[in-house]
């Protein structure tokens, strides 16, 4: 595989999607406690719209968006390797160094922004994605399947740990400790008032100080736990990005045909079966075992063909209109979709975060796709202006200059 000589704008349009899609489903998580991501009833009685905007979320996004960001990345270190190899260098070093500064920069997102952070997960799983990077693409299939089969097992056995749990304390004469735990355990998903709940909101309505403090005091806790539940499913999504960059997939080589049939036959298997799950959710009332359930386990094997789905439903609108202005500015959103990702969290802490607005807990999930929109107004109109003048995004440019140990060149040849 040769390195590009240039920006591979499928590449780019894809990872512009990407930032803006996760910005649809991580908007709840900035503005509502935890469990809203999954029973929108969490902060009040929901409505039409809240369950909506959830439906709409599981359906499209949740998962899909994080996919395709995990995707890009694995294709992304093939491409850094093989230039990095091209100009004498040690690739494979050159990414474990990448890797340790987006560890650090991720840590600093989680301690000071926000703590739903994708980048330490990254950090770790493309490092043990560097094993697999001279296979061959069936191989990496392959070994992608059987991390995502390891990770549908992992998340089904947490859910049977729940089911078996629910059942202990609700059987005749339980113990008085197993009740109480497992009413603790679901409150918050299930009661507005809950204790949990309250703490949580009054936490992210007090001052910048008050926050790090709670980050801090769940690092690395909350983190490890967060990360044994998305590791094994990131693995996979860049061994199969690595696989369908080798194959063309991600580099346009593909005719609009192939990209169109593929793109509809995911959408055939994924949609359908992801409907009826939603639909269960919602007839339950977001009880909290069919949302958990549906969330984690049943819906995983459906989100990795919806995921592949939409990545060649892109390249396939991709392929009609290259050189539209608005695949431009979304292409540009994904040059710049490290310094997106986490501005998009320094903007949103700053609307709902008490040391800004303080928002938190007050939006209800049906008002979200304003915040939503705006946000991806800003992405397409600030990163072509950017681009104008400097060759890379602000922290894209910090973190090269970290990696290689000096400073980069970042201002635009004219």
């Amino acid at each position: 595989m040769t390195a590009p000589s240039s920006r591979i704008l499928t590449m780019d349009v894809l990872r512009g999607c990407g930032v803006m899609g996760i910005l649809w489903m991580n908007v709840t998580a900035f503005a509502l406690p935890q469990p809203a991501y999954f029973n929108p009833a969490v902060s009040g009685p929901a409505s039409v719209g809240d369950v909506l905007f959830w439906a709409v979320g599981f359906l499209f996004f949740d998962g899909k968006m994080r996919g395709l960001f995990a995707l890009l990345f694995g294709a992304s270190m093939l491409l850094l390797i093989d230039r990095e190899e091209m100009a004498g260098r040690d690739g494979r070093r050159a990414q474990i160094v990448r890797a340790g500064w987006l560890f650090a920069f991720g840590l600093a997102h989680y301690l000071l922004l926000w703590w739903g952070d994708i980048l330490m997960t990254y950090a770790l799983a493309g490092s043990a994605a560097l094993l697999f990077v001279r296979r061959e693409p069936l191989s990496l299939v392959k070994w992608a399947f059987l991390f995502f089969l390891l990770h549908f097992l992992l998340c089904a056995a947490f859910l049977a740990s729940l089911y078996a749990w629910s059942h202990a304390a609700a059987a005749p004469g339980a113990a008085a400790d197993v009740r109480a735990g497992f009413a603790q355990f679901i409150a918050p998903y299930s009661d507005p008032h809950s204790s949990a709940t309250q703490a949580e909101i009054a936490t992210y309505r007090s001052g910048f100080a008050a926050i790090v403090r709670h980050h801090l005091a769940g690092y690395p806790g909350e983190w490890i736990w967060s990360f044994l539940f998305t590791a094994l499913e990131t693995l996979g999504f860049m061994l199969l990005g690595m696989a369908m960059l080798k194959g063309g997939f991600l580099t346009g080589r593909w005719s609009a045909e192939q990209y169109w049939r593929t793109a509809r036959h995911c959408f055939l298997i994924g949609l359908p079966p992801m409907a009826a799950l939603a639909l269960w959710v919602i007839f339950s009332r977001f009880a909290v075992l069919p949302s958990l359930g549906s969330m984690m386990v049943w819906s995983f094997p459906f989100r990795i063909p919806l995921t592949v789905g939409w990545a060649a439903l892109i390249l396939r609108l991709l392929s009609g209109r290259p050189q539209s202005a608005i695949t431009a500015a979304i292409a540009a959103a994904g040059r710049l979709a490290f310094s997106n990702y986490l501005g998009t969290s320094l903007v949103m802490t700053a609307i709902f975060y008490g040391w800004g607005l303080g928002l938190f807990g007050q939006v209800r999930p049906a008002v979200l796709p304003l915040f939503v929109l705006g946000g991806w107004a800003v992405m397409l109109l600030w990163s072509p202006l950017w681009l104008k003048r400097f060759a890379s995004g602000p922290l894209e440019w910090l973190w090269r200059s970290l990696a290689r140990g000096h400073l980069q060149k970042i201002r635009r040849n004219n």
